[in-house]
């Protein structure tokens, strides 16, 4: 994303290109699906750990869609101005239903 983006809303839609922000993709997950679907560690296990990585970059990265962690890893190598990591955990007492995530996808976890 550019640096005019300010924030980012937690409803992306499940597309690889995305038209808000301009210019953003998503790539493919640990679900190997492309998007982000916040923790959703199984119900009622102790609580999963989670930690979140932001680069800093000096260009646009030249990646395909549904590029994976690796590759946006690979592209940014000698690219990074900046970076930071938040981590913290999360526990799951009942599973929450998720826009865009079909109910029988959430029975099937």
């Amino acid at each position: 994303m550019t640096v005019k983006v300010r924030q980012l809303n937690d409803d992306f839609a499940q597309q690889e290109r995305l038209t808000e922000p301009e210019g953003m993709m998503q790539g493919r997950n640990s679900r190997n699906s492309i998007g982000y679907f916040g923790p959703q560690p199984p119900v009622g296990d102790p609580p999963h750990r989670y930690s979140f990585q932001v680069l800093a970059l000096d260009t646009l990265l030249d990646l395909p869609l549904g590029a994976d962690r690796d590759q946006v890893l690979a592209a940014a190598k000698g690219h990074v101005i900046a970076k930071g990591e938040l981590s913290g955990t999360y526990q799951q007492q009942v599973r929450p239903p998720k826009a865009g995530v079909p109910a029988a996808e959430l029975a099937r976890r």
